[in-house]
């Protein structure tokens, strides 16, 4: 991480956090003095080096800021006297989203369990099992044998049975308790007992109308800091509760040629950068799903035979308002 500061008329800090960064070189490449520089991105993914995706050098940056709003991760920070350009309204912003509806959300928690970059904070509260069973158990221990056919045929293990005997007719070292926090009132206890030592009654049934309606209770929050806006969770939602707005829109094409063709599983340089887990090996082939691609790029400069093409047609920054940096970021575009 890097964190540059020159305080004269206005005391400007741009600050890099590594942590948000993806290796895309966007940065790089909207940067007027070319003081930024990707750093060897395919070994920094594959743990091979410990360093940042991107440096900078301090003597060339001026502190325009160009950097910092062109980022749609916020890896590059440039505030003025202490507040985010991204927060200014002359400054460009961008129009991505990643927005879960807590109406819609039924706490399932399957974008949790996919999201590529750990950005989805879940939590989720269930109701105690035992308000929403109802029965009795007695077991009469003078009929118990402690053979432990209840308690191995106990679907919810809620049978605890210690059986210690020191001859044939000792049960003072035997024990046998059910565990009401488990147990579901189902009978098989009683049915699988050879002594008939088990009585049990289940009421959830008859009792159905005075017991609650379960309420399941959760969160669901997608940090903006470091999603990338991949669309995984939004896909995989099952009540679609996630909307996802994509900072390009756009393709990515692998054009083979006859001495440059695409090596697969001896290389998958692209797919260990990929931060959006967007790229397979299929066939020996990396494939790119654009469900799941955000454009960002970084494969592009990580494929070592150069045959990945990448097309943005339509970006969302706007109030793009000086002549000059509209320019520089419309090279981030692909001209037709």
């Amino acid at each position: 991480m890097f964190n540059i500061e020159r305080s004269g008329a206005e005391h400007r800090e741009l600050k890099y956090n590594d942590i948000n960064c993806v290796g895309c070189g966007i940065c790089a490449d909207v940067c007027p003095t070319s003081s930024l520089r990707l750093g060897p991105t395919v070994p920094i993914a594959r743990g091979l080096i410990e360093m940042d995706l991107l440096s900078c050098n301090e003597n060339s940056c001026v502190l325009c800021g160009l950097c910092s709003v062109a980022c749609p991760f916020d890896s590059l920070t440039l505030t003025i006297n202490g507040e985010n350009i991204k927060n200014m309204s002359n400054y460009p912003t961008w129009e991505t989203e990643s927005n879960v509806n807590d109406d819609e959300c039924i706490y399932c928690g399957r974008c949790y369990t996919i999201c590529p970059r750990d950005s989805i904070l879940f939590e989720r509260k269930l109701p105690k099992s035992t308000d929403l069973v109802r029965g009795e158990i007695d077991i009469n221990k003078e009929k118990c044998i402690y053979c432990s056919f209840c308690a191995d045929m106990c679907p919810a293990n809620a049978i605890i049975i210690k059986n210690n005997p020191t001859s044939s007719n000792d049960v003072l070292n035997n024990s046998i308790e059910v565990d009401f926090s488990k147990c579901i009132f189902c009978g098989v206890c009683k049915r699988i007992c050879p002594e008939n030592a088990i009585k049990q009654i289940c009421s959830t049934c008859m009792l159905r109308e005075e017991i609650e309606v379960p309420k399941i209770m959760g969160k669901t929050f997608i940090s903006e800091e470091s999603c990338v806006n991949c669309s995984w969770c939004g896909e995989i939602c099952p009540v679609d509760a996630i909307s996802i707005t994509k900072p390009f829109e756009g393709t990515l094409e692998l054009i083979e040629e006859e001495e440059k063709i695409c090596k697969g599983e001896s290389c998958h340089a692209c797919q260990d950068v990929c931060p959006c887990n967007a790229i397979t090996i299929e066939d020996n082939k990396a494939i790119t799903n654009l469900d799941f691609c955000n454009l960002c790029g970084a494969c592009i400069s990580a494929c070592p035979q150069n045959i990945r093409v990448l097309t943005r047609t339509s970006m969302k920054l706007t109030n793009i308002n000086s002549d000059s940096w509209n320019e520089i970021l419309n090279k981030l575009l692909t001209e037709e």
